[in-house]
């Protein structure tokens, strides 16, 4: 029964490798959803704001991943 959770597990880590930054491009998107969606003013602009958004996610994510792995080559 240990393989079965050892194939869920990798499944899991093959489209889910940082949870924080999953978590981040949900709450995203669903913000983007709701918040916008019901402004009539601002909904022709939904597909610009969830791309900036996802954008600098990205962007946060990567920064951090990083800042996480320097290695301080410096005595």
């Amino acid at each position: 029964m240990r393989w079965i959770k050892t194939i869920c597990k990798e499944g899991y880590g093959l489209f889910v490798d940082d949870g924080g930054f999953a978590s981040a491009i949900l709450a995203w998107v669903a913000l983007v959803k709701l918040v916008l969606s019901r402004i009539p003013l601002l909904r022709p602009w939904q597909g610009i704001v969830l791309f900036v958004g996802l954008a600098a996610i990205l962007v946060a994510s990567a920064v951090r991943f990083s800042h996480s792995n320097t290695i301080d080559t410096h005595p």
